[in-house]
């Protein structure tokens, strides 16, 4: 695995997510930075999840907040509020866009992924997370990731 790293000038890893990027604001994607992705990928992948679903809301405790595959390999930031050339999966939501955070319950984990493939997905626009994971299967070179905490204000 390669040193790729994937950063955000809106936040650090482990710290809070602004408002502005959630539910509560203008619910736009921050602006990511991806840094040293080995030179032979193909493509990246991008993958925004919520794992502290209760399950109340999802059985399985688990909200997709925004897929991306087949990111040109030499991306090396997606600006704020768009989104990157490549194709959109099906979030959790059933839309083909970032979605930001928006808590029911407490402060929930966002995880941010980054994925440098050596190939490109065969998958279609609307692919769910987890064909886009089952077709990297054996194809990942590095992955990077950045994770954000988010408690919306009536649940503090």
């Amino acid at each position: 695995m390669s040193d790729m790293q994937l950063t955000s000038p809106a936040f650090g890893n482990g710290e809070a997510i602004p408002e502005k990027y959630t539910c509560d604001g203008a619910n736009i994607s921050p602006e990511l930075r991806i840094l040293n992705a080995p030179r032979e990928a193909k493509s990246l992948v991008l993958i925004v999840e919520d794992p502290d679903v209760p399950t109340f809301v999802r059985e399985d405790g688990m909200w997709d907040h925004w897929i991306v595959f087949n990111i040109p390999p030499d991306t090396a930031k997606i600006a704020e509020g768009q989104k990157p050339e490549g194709v959109a999966g099906l979030t959790t939501a059933n839309t083909l866009s970032y979605g930001g955070p928006c808590p029911p319950d407490r402060e929930h984990r966002y995880f941010f992924m980054v994925y440098a493939l050596n190939t490109m997905l065969d998958e279609q626009e609307g692919a769910t997370k987890e064909a886009v994971r089952a077709a990297m299967r054996g194809h990942i070179l590095a992955k990077a990731e950045l994770i954000g905490v988010y408690n919306r204000p009536e649940n503090r």
